[in-house]
């Protein structure tokens, strides 16, 4: 019961951190010779945001002052500038970073199509704006995204965890993982695209109930009854793969792609998503590795017959269930509040 506690305690705490460590985004869109449109996202939990402030250089003029508002847990300024050389050579900062564990996004977008993407850390507050992004700041960039994205989303996280302890075998987990991870790359790519196009409010509920259904799924496991979940998990995993990637889009959305590389921002994204999935297995597996060579552990499979990982399915079920539920409730209720 103790380790239940505190494992539920960890994941709680997780995901309150999580939320802070979600990036900040800037994009510069111009819209005249010498003027620009700027868009400032910083993560915000209520009306509390973390104290992220863009500085242009000194020869950047704001023509408009900043409108705000609160949107889907970001505060979001807009306003306007120009600049005599069309920002080229100038200095980007974003002040109180160094003091975050998060990172931003930096997108400037010219009328004639040239783009730069650039990345700040902590540790790399400044930048300097440059005509065109090299292919490889775009694909490491992108990478990064995917892998952060996967790793702070707690929600796909946990369905991918209960994917996990559904299946029976490796190889009921390699084809149901597979088909997970093509599910949500084709609809990560058809909705970049704009073929696709689904508001993300609704999307995020129904991911809550899928977690919600594959939980439920793990109880049905247990009372030994042969659902077409518990015998066929990779025909589960598509379907709501694809609504996991209308999940994914939606953030890659808000962040943008560069015009001149779409398919290469889509795959370095949509690997990174990939490498950070099967980390957090390898991660999952290697716990439950490590817990069963504890010796009070093999004793106990011994003494009852059961083994740690058969035993853990209860508590993830119920651990899982009861987040995506509560989830599934506040998601829903902010549709139609």
């Amino acid at each position: 019961m103790r380790i239940l506690l505190l494992f539920t305690a960890l994941l709680f705490s997780a995901i309150a951190f999580a939320h802070e460590l979600r990036p900040a985004s800037l994009s510069v869109i111009q819209t005249a010779p010498e003027q620009f449109d700027v868009t400032w996202r910083v993560p915000s939990r209520g009306d509390m945001r973390l104290s992220l402030y863009v500085q242009f250089d000194e020869n950047t003029l704001e023509r408009s002052l900043p409108s705000a508002q609160l949107v889907g847990g970001y505060y979001v300024e807009r306003w306007e500038i120009s600049h005599p050389q069309a920002l080229v050579g100038s200095t980007i900062a974003i002040d109180g970073l160094a003091n975050t564990m998060t990172d931003a996004l930096v997108r400037i977008s010219w009328l004639d199509g040239r783009e730069q993407v650039s990345r700040m850390l902590p540790d790399r507050t400044r930048l300097v704006v440059e005509d065109r992004a090299g292919i490889i700041e775009i694909a490491g960039t992108y990478f990064v995204l995917g892998i952060e994205h996967i790793l702070l989303g707690i929600d796909h996280l946990l369905f991918v965890l209960a994917l996990v302890v559904l299946v029976s075998g490796g190889r009921q987990l390699v084809a149901t993982i597979t088909a997970f991870t093509l599910a949500h790359s084709i609809t990560l790519a058809l909705a970049v695209l704009g073929i696709v196009a689904v508001p993300q409010a609704p999307v995020e509920a129904v991911i809550a109930l899928s977690i919600v259904f594959i939980a439920t799924e793990i109880l049905h496991k247990l009372e030994g009854r042969k659902t077409l979940a518990i015998r066929k998990p990779w025909i589960v995993a598509f379907g709501f793969g694809l609504l996991h990637g209308l999940g994914f889009a939606g953030a890659l959305s808000e962040i943008g792609v560069p015009e001149h590389a779409i398919p290469l921002s889509l795959g370095l994204f949509n690997i990174g998503v990939e490498v950070g999935q099967l980390a957090f297995i390898a991660a999952v597996a290697g716990l439950m590795y490590m817990l069963r060579r504890v010796k009070p552990v093999q004793l106990w499979e011994v003494r009852t017959g059961t083994t740690a990982t058969a035993a853990s399915a209860l508590p993830v079920a119920y651990l899982v269930g009861g987040l995506s539920a509560w989830w599934l409730i506040d998601r829903t209720i902010a549709l139609v509040v």
